[in-house]
């Protein structure tokens, strides 16, 4: 007998993600495709997160930055990710991998942020090692890169935990809020992730 939508559930309770819906699932969170029903939930987040967000990163803010980050996300060389909790399924933070290379390369460069409710909770650290196990099982990359400007020291927390090693410094390496700014440069390859 198939129950109604819904049935023999208790008021308010959220159904565990479908399979389609998520795309990996780890302790304590599952990484989502974002998509146009995501957009009102992480704009909200983004703007209730300007003041951990800057001077860091630039995320989309407004309905079309949204809409063309979308347009990127579905791009061969791009994949975007939505950490999400597995406990009420709300955006915790966006992972990206961007400008994917394959052939002798394949490598690609790692972006992400996480929402001010949510910073220091390990949701990111959840997600990072989700996001890692796609690039470097399914995608079969071979190395990610994740620059960091210096005084970033929670992403540079989160990247070491990861198993990511300092690999350098880029002065005035990317332009963040209108400004060259330093980063230093740090990766992973597959053999260390598998560690």
């Amino acid at each position: 007998m198939a129950l109604a939508r819904g049935a023999g559930r208790a008021r308010g309770e959220r159904l565990a993600p479908s399979r389609r819906a998520r795309s990996e699932v780890g302790r304590r969170v599952f990484l989502r495709a974002p998509t146009g029903r995501h957009r009102d939930e992480l704009l909200a987040l983004i703007k209730a997160s300007q003041h951990v967000l800057r001077p860091w990163v630039a995320p989309p803010a407004t309905r079309a930055a949204y809409t063309a980050y979308l347009r990127r996300s579905r791009r061969a060389t791009e994949r975007a990710f939505l950490v999400c909790r597995l406990e009420d399924h709300r955006i915790a933070g966006v992972i990206n991998v961007s400008q994917i290379f394959h052939g002798n390369f394949r490598s690609a460069y790692l972006g992400y942020y996480a929402g001010a409710p949510f910073v220091g909770q390990g949701y990111m650290s959840d997600g990072l090692r989700l996001v890692l196990r796609r690039a470097f099982v399914t995608l079969g990359l071979h190395r990610l890169e994740a620059n960091i400007q210096p005084q970033n020291r929670a992403s540079i927390r989160l990247v070491k935990r990861a198993g990511f090693r300092r690999e350098g410094f880029s002065p005035r390496y990317l332009k963040v809020f209108g400004r060259w700014r330093d980063h230093e440069r740090w990766a992973i390859t597959a053999e260390a992730f598998r560690r």
